[in-house]
């Protein structure tokens, strides 16, 4: 069992976690509860149809998630109503706003 960071849990695409498909969109919602940091993390194979049933996504520790895709440790603190896009260019990975395609600066 991988040890928890303390970061909370993320709601993530099983698309993601069973190695099918990559995180690919990060959203930031408001928190559920006090174990909730608000992230949703869905895959670039995600479809309407495939989240839109429940059983499709899990709740995971930060920590789980980190491990599989590093890139996320630079958008924990990110505000809620964040919404980015992690792309692969030239080998290297950074994240776009969804909505306006600028690039994100840490």
């Amino acid at each position: 069992m991988k040890k928890s960071l303390g970061l909370g849990g993320s709601v993530v695409s099983k698309n993601i976690l069973k190695n099918l498909g990559e995180l690919k969109w990060c959203i930031k919602e408001e928190p559920i509860n006090e174990v909730d940091n608000g992230w949703r993390f869905l895959s670039d194979i995600d479809t309407e149809e495939f989240l839109a049933d429940a059983s499709n996504m899990s709740i995971c520790d930060w920590g789980t998630i980190l491990e599989i895709e590093p890139a996320i440790i630079k958008i924990f603190d990110m505000p809620i109503g964040t919404e980015i896009t992690l792309l692969t260019e030239n080998n290297k990975k950074y994240f776009v706003y969804t909505e306006s395609g600028e690039k994100v600066f840490f």
